[in-house]
């Protein structure tokens, strides 16, 4: 048979499965201090970190404002050379993560829709956006106005290239010229060094009025059309140049 040795007071000698009954009523005269061990609610809480600090709650854009994570610089050339830091360009496009839920109009208090989706692929203007460390990666808060193509796949093609507002993408054509004599005049030499003639390639669905409704674009895909000189921003498909600009840049059309 198994002893134990019993605390002062109890029978110095008894079986071990009387004594264990007996403790049961003093089991609850305990206190039990807790551990250091983490709670799930602050696990949870430090899932989230915002330019090195630990936050509670995802980020989530306000406004009309967009939360996009930004795709990587190249680390070389198209011929192979090897880029340092800092002769790196400009990363100017990314995944989107997160969409505020539009901004008020200013005169009628409506709000206005944003016409980008998370998921969705973008590019904006060079010195546009405030940038972030979320999550451990870069990401930019921009304004769905700063955005000059969406796209979804894994590459910007004409075929899946989408504008939104009212703004429009533009195949720019060449603005090389020739002389009587048949000989090529180049850029530098013409008064204006930037092509302000192209075809429209997509149209976005228009600019939105005080009253929330959409006043639809006086251009459509296939279109040649005229704009002011210098407007609009460069994007670049392929091998080909392209412009955005908006429906109060465009002249005229044809």
């Amino acid at each position: 048979q198994n002893f134990v040795t019993a605390p002062v007071g109890f029978p110095h000698i008894m079986k071990s499965s009387a004594f264990l009954l007996l403790l049961l009523p003093l089991a609850s005269s305990f206190t039990f201090l807790p551990t250091n061990r983490p709670s799930s609610t602050s696990l949870a809480s430090s899932t989230y970190t915002l330019d090195g600090r630990a936050i509670s709650n995802p980020v989530e854009p306000t406004n009309n404002f967009i939360l996009v994570k930004l795709d990587e610089a190249a680390d070389e050339t198209d011929g192979g050379i090897i880029l340092t830091k800092k002769a790196k360009q400009k990363v100017t496009s990314g995944t989107v993560v997160a969409v505020g839920p539009g901004r008020s109009h200013p005169d009628s208090g409506i709000l206005m829709k944003v016409f980008v989706e998370a998921g969705e692929k973008v590019i904006y203007g060079q010195y546009d956006g405030t940038e972030i460390d979320y999550q451990g990666s870069k990401h930019t808060l921009i304004r769905d106005s700063d955005v000059l193509v969406k796209y979804t796949g894994e590459a910007l093609t004409t075929d899946n290239a989408q504008t939104i507002n009212d703004k429009m993408l533009v195949k720019v054509e060449s603005n090389e010229q020739e002389t009587a004599g048949g000989l090529l005049i180049a850029p530098t030499a013409q008064k204006s060094s930037r092509a302000s003639v192209g075809e429209v390639v997509a149209v976005g669905p228009g600019r939105a009025a005080m009253n929330g409704e959409v006043i639809a674009m006086e251009v459509s895909r296939g279109d040649m059309v005229k704009f002011r000189d210098f407007a609009g921003n460069d994007v670049k498909i392929g091998d080909d140049d392209y412009t955005v600009i908006t429906m109060n840049d465009c002249l005229a059309r044809y």
